[in-house]
């Protein structure tokens, strides 16, 4: 069991720190377009001799093609959360969601229970989601009034929905693909819904010559991060790793505060640790 929890460590910490590089980034869109468009050039050649070898159903391809769409959902909704939000802010919401959802869920329409800790696990989670968008604060910086203030909270909230969705999938594609092949189609559809943006920005060649070494590291890292997930779903169930994945809210809210200089630090910081902390007791004691 050793091996797959390593391995979820690193991948939450790749994905904090390419997640910080997007936020540095002029445009958002183009920056993670970039880092995703170098490995899906690179891994293509792979998808297409698995699937040359290994002709898949029409229900395998369906799910297929599930997972391109809801990785363009993602895509576009990640571009625009990273538009509208800190990274400590919205990073804890974006990872924290799916483990918050799916216990409920299985709560109020599968008859499902959770334990005393998986309820102060959820207490936790949305305490500290609560205090992140500054419900109920009296420090006009805090909360400030309009709904604006919100939206991006409720984006990170939406990414998390997706990201919640495209996991169980993913699961699924398993059985039929090897996770770098799934990593290439998951690869096209995060590009796809990105595109159009793209192009309309017209700004492809300004963000390179600003971030060009930012962008290939980050390259490396995107999908780097989902392949050592991947890797760790055929080695352990998604309950038992899943959870750990998400150590990377810490690393990412400490990476804006410390290196973005973003405001609230403290603030952010005890709550991006409240939240991991009720991630492991629903994931682990729920």
């Amino acid at each position: 069991m050793l091996l797959p929890i390593l391995l979820v460590l690193a991948s939450g910490m790749c994905h904090a720190v390419w997640s910080m590089f997007t936020k540095r980034s002029l445009s958002k869109s183009i920056f993670l377009w970039s880092i995703m468009m170098i490995s899906t050039v690179l891994l293509l050649p792979v998808l297409l001799v698995e699937l040359w070898n290994q002709p898949l159903t029409g229900g395998a391809y369906a799910l297929l093609l599930l997972s391109v769409a809801l990785q363009a959902l993602y895509s576009w909704l990640l571009s625009k959360t990273y538009e509208l939000g800190d990274l400590s802010q919205i990073y804890p919401v974006m990872r924290g969601t799916s483990t918050l959802l799916i216990p409920l869920i299985g709560v109020l329409f599968l008859n499902e229970s959770l334990s005393i800790y998986g309820w102060a696990g959820i207490g936790c989670m949305l305490g500290g989601f609560a205090v992140l968008s500054g419900i109920g604060s009296k420090n006009r910086s805090l909360a400030a009034s309009g709904s604006g203030y919100y939206t991006p909270m409720l984006m990170a909230l939406c990414v998390g929905l997706c990201t919640t969705c495209y996991v169980f999938v993913d699961k699924l594609n398993l059985q039929h693909l090897s996770p770098l092949a799934l990593l290439e189609v998951t690869n096209i559809g995060f590009v796809a819904g990105l595109t159009p943006a793209v192009l309309k920005s017209r700004k492809l060649l300004e963000e390179w010559r600003r971030n060009k070494f930012t962008i290939l590291l980050g390259s490396v890292l995107n999908p780097g991060s989902y392949l050592l997930f991947l890797f760790a779903l055929q080695q352990a169930p998604l309950a038992h790793i899943s959870p750990l994945r998400e150590i990377g809210t810490i690393f990412a809210t400490f990476l804006g505060v410390l290196l973005l200089k973003e405001r609230q630090g403290l603030r952010r910081m005890v709550c991006s640790v409240v939240i991991f902390c009720g991630i492991l007791l629903v994931g682990v004691w729920g």
